[in-house]
């Protein structure tokens, strides 16, 4: 990061450039092996993904593989990747049997947009391309690391982890679940995708085992803190802020560990939480400035 660059400067800079390769990967041309690609799924599926956001999973990804010296092309591609599968996950939960959400990122959810039957295939389609992007041969991997990305996000993302925290997450609205509970959906509904975010950066470059799980315990922890300052911010931001419906938790009477321990020990968590994550990363020095920076950016965001 240059002198000048703030790391909000950054975090915009590289998910510019995410945006950029999501829109070249979503063109109208089909790829090597597909028949055609449909002009309303794939407008639906753009409305989707290239709708602005943070792109904080990508961040992540790519400055992760920094520490470790990996392909930055390969890193771009594995945070694209991550990102249609994030959206994919977005564009489901908004769905009536699901959330219910008309509102994200402030335009009107891909049902609202188009419909529900096409939201569901935009979704699918989102799913799938995430991995496509790992395997392509634009991305400069070896298979043995594609292999390692492929499984990772698939656990991340599957009955254990996020997709399985959904299904917690329903079924908290008609049964709360206790603080372990809470816990334990919030680790794989949220946590799960941020955790492959900064294990990706040291599967990429091939690193030591002991330092993807210095990578990995480092996402399991931002992780909590993202999902704790949501929680925050679902209780004191207004729907103009977030760019989605606030309050829905607390309407839907699901219970949130800020709700059952307050706002002071949500805020105290938070410290404790980025400090953590400090210490964990004091081995590589400087080179990890930017995701110190970035743990003290997920638990102090505004939306």
């Amino acid at each position: 990061m240059s002198t000048s660059e703030t790391f909000e400067q950054r975090l915009r800079n590289r998910a510019a450039g995410i945006g950029q390769l999501l829109e070249h990967i979503l063109a109208d041309a089909p790829e090597s092996d597909e028949i055609a690609r449909p002009p309303r799924l794939l407008q639906a599926m753009r409305h989707g993904v290239l709708n602005g956001g943070k792109r904080l999973r990508p961040f992540l990804v790519i400055e992760s593989a920094a520490i470790f010296g990996g392909s930055a092309l390969a890193a771009r591609r594995v945070g694209a990747a991550l990102e249609c599968l994030h959206c994919y996950s977005l564009v489901h939960d908004d769905l009536p049997a699901m959330d219910d959400d008309d509102l994200r990122r402030g335009q009107p959810t891909v049902h609202i947009a188009f419909d529900e039957a096409t939201a569901i295939l935009a979704g699918d389609g989102l799913l799938t391309l995430a991995f496509d992007i790992i395997a392509a041969p634009e991305t400069p991997l070896a298979d043995r690391e594609k292999t390692q990305l492929v499984l990772a996000l698939s656990r991340a993302a599957g009955i254990g982890g996020m997709v399985g925290g959904q299904a917690l997450d329903l079924a908290a609205e008609k049964d709360r679940p206790g603080e372990q509970g809470i816990v334990t959906l919030q680790a794989m509904k949220t946590g799960a995708l941020i955790r492959f975010a900064c294990e990706a950066g040291a599967i990429l470059s091939a690193a030591s085992t002991e330092d993807r799980q210095r990578m990995r315990r480092f996402g399991e922890i931002i992780g909590r803190a993202f999902q704790i300052a949501d929680d925050l911010l679902d209780l004191t931001a207004d729907a103009a802020t977030l760019g989605k419906a606030a309050g829905k938790d607390a309407a839907r009477g699901k219970g949130t560990l800020v709700a059952l321990h307050g706002k002071e020990w949500a805020e105290a968590e938070l410290t404790r939480l980025i400090d953590e994550a400090t210490a964990l990363l004091a081995p590589y020095g400087d080179r990890a400035a930017i995701l110190v920076e970035a743990a003290h950016f997920v638990a102090q965001r505004k939306n």
